[in-house]
């Protein structure tokens, strides 16, 4: 997505109206869409740490224990898995597909096509796209205001899931009064854990009274020293906990530790890093990393976030010609499937970088992205742009009526989506 530079807010926006239309309000949301990435314009940042089958941080308000750690919203694995399946079969096609996408709603020009279009289309997530300054409380109120279009499956709410890029420094969607300003990657790795983790906790509180359920960070995205930066996507912008593996992977398992603490999922991003490469994909075609392997240790915060329960992982739409040359991260079988799935063990949510607007993949038509990405395992895909969802989920399901194998792999995916829906309090079957 494309990066932003954030401003001091100039004034407080008025609070919403409750007489505004319903689709108003969910336009008015916005700050859900393009996450800050360095980049020459506006970028999204997205990486998503998704864990399945563990609980995750969710929509509802966490109890807190007597030490003071708050307990997601969970349910037994078996009642998580009966409920997911129940679902599942209750949904049309359509709507299965639907749960596939999470589109992008801009706050600071909110545009009533954009939330038909998601209605229309079944849309299961939405990400708060550009810039807010309206605070945490009118924030909320646009929220709960589109929720309300999340569909309906056997008389029961398939909860919107509504995500933002909320990293800190330049790349902090949501501002305003309620909102702490968050500092950048480098100086978030300069605390101690134990300070980031209390930091992030508070940060995530924040993001919950705002309605939001998925934070796309922390960046687990290792930046050399010697390439600083010259790395445009995460350098440029200070995005980084460090430039070696070991403060990377403690500071970014702070961080999630504290949201999840909190009871707000993250994503880890982006897969399998952006720390070796020059430009930006959101900006820039053909995005090449010749340095990173299967085994590189640049790998280690991405591990180490799987195994600590990640609910999403991002992958970015670079192309790592040590582990597959032919395609980008996104569209690999080889990345995603064999990499992240088979040698990480990874069993959550796959999600892609933003494959609606990034240059990055200008050169397929919105129908082969969405097939490519589907085909090599992903699960769900990100776009700022929501007016390339039809064309997308026409060719979903064109594919999945030709063909068993790949709605068997469509089914999946969305089973994973719903178990993450489910360990987040958004999805409830009793």
């Amino acid at each position: 997505m494309r990066i932003r530079v954030r401003q001091r807010p100039r004034s407080r926006r008025t609070a919403l109206r409750t007489g505004v239309p319903l689709t108003t309000l969910a336009l008015a949301v916005a700050g859900c869409g393009a996450s800050v990435t360095p980049g020459a314009t506006t970028t999204s940042l997205r990486n998503t740490v998704a864990t399945q089958g563990t609980p995750t941080p969710g929509a509802t308000s966490p109890t807190p224990s007597p030490t003071g750690t708050a307990t997601a919203h969970t349910a037994p694995m078996a009642t998580a898995t009966s409920c997911t399946d129940q679902t599942l079969a209750g949904m049309t096609t359509a709507q299965r597909v639907g749960q596939l996408f999470m589109g992008g709603v801009n706050a600071a020009k909110p545009d009533q096509a954009q939330l038909r279009i998601l209605r229309d289309n079944h849309v299961g997530s939405v990400m708060l796209t550009g810039r807010s300054s309206a605070g945490t409380a009118a924030t909320r109120k646009i929220v709960d205001g589109f929720r309300g279009q999340a569909d309906r499956v056997g008389g029961k709410q398939v909860g919107l899931v509504v995500a933002t890029d909320q990293e800190g420094g330049k790349v902090q969607v949501l501002n305003g009064p309620g909102f702490s300003a968050m500092p950048n990657g480098v100086t978030q790795g300069k605390k101690s854990t134990t300070m980031l983790r209390a930091e992030a906790a508070i940060w995530a509180q924040q993001l919950k009274r705002a309605g939001v359920d998925l934070n796309l960070a922390p960046v687990a995205d290792v930046v050399p020293a010697s390439l600083g930066t010259r790395n445009i996507p995460i350098g440029s912008f200070q995005r980084e906990y460090g430039n070696t593996p070991g403060p990377v992977t403690s500071h970014t398992g702070a961080f999630a530790a504290g949201f999840k603490q909190s009871g707000v999922m993250t994503t880890l991003k982006h897969f399998p890093g952006l720390g070796q490469v020059i430009g930006n994909t959101d900006t820039t075609a053909n995005v090449v990393d010749s340095v990173t392997t299967s085994t590189s240790a640049s790998l280690d915060p991405f591990k180490s976030g799987i195994q600590a329960g990640s609910p999403f992982v991002m992958v970015s739409s670079a192309t790592y010609n040590k582990i597959d040359a032919q395609h980008i991260a996104a569209f690999s079988p080889t990345v995603i499937g064999q990499l992240l799935r088979g040698q990480m063990g990874f069993k959550g949510v796959v999600i892609s970088d933003d494959i609606g607007n990034a240059v990055a993949v200008r050169s397929f038509t919105p129908a082969q992205r969405a097939l490519n990405f589907t085909s090599a395992g992903g699960d769900m895909i990100l776009t700022v742009r929501p007016d390339v969802i039809p064309a997308m989920a026409r060719a979903i399901q064109t594919r999945m009526g030709q063909d068993a194998s790949y709605r068997a792999k469509i089914d999946a995916s969305v089973r994973r989506i719903l178990d993450a829906k489910h360990n987040a309090g958004l999805l409830q079957c009793s």
